[in-house]
């Protein structure tokens, strides 16, 4: 089956390779944040670019990750920050809905990062008053997303734009516990999050509050590569009973990649998931955590024929063990080929 990717960023403008280097040269994510980098960086050349260019350079790279087996995708905004611009984003991604023959599920990240022009509460109450009902009533979002962590926002923050969300029919996801235990995840299961994502932090405790849940916790290797952070502790919720999910977290900043294949080798050799977990959490776990299960995620009848038929390779262990090698002989989506390695097409 094809990849079932259910957490990017992948409508953005320009990218963000200065950054890259600041981080090579020893500044921290934190650091990056603080001087007017990272999210704030993106909003800035968001802002800048109007609808019809953003589509086509968001277009370009939903259309390499066709390519590389992704048959669902979900996509965040977050680099609007204001409503025009968070509004401009979900309408791309509407666009992309329409324009492509794969599942993409769209989720609503105004509580990203805070603008520098704007206190935290007087912004935590723009996203809740005025974003959100405007969403809401051009129904351009499927799920609302909350950047709850150490340095962004709090719990309470957190709690107060769910309830705003759940209100106009927005289901929760929560990034969370991706640099430090920030409670992220028991807000997530006190709102019935359908997802919880990145979990670099993550105790026997919070295992134990997921596996009394329905939230699936969701995995972003590529992120922690990119950054040289610690990895999510996947052998122990695995150990423990949880299900988990692989996403790409395709975005400019913390993983300008989207390649599945390349998150479950980082999957197998870092988090020490087997290759079977691996595509098991890149396929229909990652179904379950955008809700498209019933139709995608595995190889079954009734299900969508969404399907990656490889070169000849010699077991499934060899994809995430033949790292970044392009295996795809083709890419059937609907029961039709899109993409055929053969003739490029």
């Amino acid at each position: 089956p094809t990849w079932c990717d259910s957490h990017t960023h992948i409508v953005y403008s320009g990218d963000r390779v200065n950054e890259f280097i600041d981080r090579i040269n020893g500044l921290s994510y934190e650091e990056i944040a603080k001087n007017g980098g990272g999210i704030l960086n993106s909003a800035k050349l968001l802002s800048e670019t109007d609808e019809n260019s953003l589509f086509k350079q968001s277009a370009k790279r939903l259309e390499k990750l066709m390519q590389l087996g992704t048959g669902a995708i979900e996509i965040k905004s977050g680099y609007g920050l204001n409503t025009k611009d968070e509004i401009k984003m979900l309408r791309v991604i509407k666009m992309l809905k329409e324009k492509y023959p794969i599942e993409i599920k769209a989720t609503f990240l105004g509580a990203h990062a805070t603008p520098n022009n704007i206190s935290q509460e007087k912004y935590t109450q723009l996203i809740i008053n005025e974003m959100i009902p405007e969403i809401s009533k051009q129904n351009l979002a499927d799920y609302i997303d909350v950047f709850c962590d150490k340095g962004f926002f709090t719990k309470d923050e957190t709690e107060r734009i769910l309830h705003a969300g759940i209100k106009h029919g927005l289901k929760p996801k929560i990034h969370a516990n991706e640099l430090a235990f920030s409670g992220g995840i028991q807000v997530g299961v006190k709102h019935n999050a359908i997802s919880v994502d990145h979990l670099q932090f993550t105790s026997e405790k919070e295992i134990e509050l997921l596996k009394n849940s329905n939230t699936i916790p969701t995995l972003l290797p590529g992120t922690a590569y990119f950054l040289g952070l610690k990895y999510p502790p996947a052998r122990m919720m695995i150990e423990s009973g949880l299900p988990v999910a692989l996403a790409s977290d395709c975005n400019p900043g913390s993983c300008p990649s989207g390649n599945m294949s390349f998150i479950m080798s980082l999957a197998c050799t870092q988090m020490k998931m087997n290759p079977n977990e691996a595509f098991n959490a890149a396929t229909i776990n990652g179904a379950y955590a955008m809700e498209v299960n019933e139709s995608l995620g595995s190889i079954q009848k009734h299900k969508k024929a969404n399907l990656i038929i490889t070169n000849d390779i010699p077991s499934l262990g060899y994809i995430p063990y033949s790292i970044g090698e392009n295996f795809i002989n083709k890419v059937i989506i609907n029961g039709k080929i899109y993409y055929d390695s053969e003739t490029n097409y």
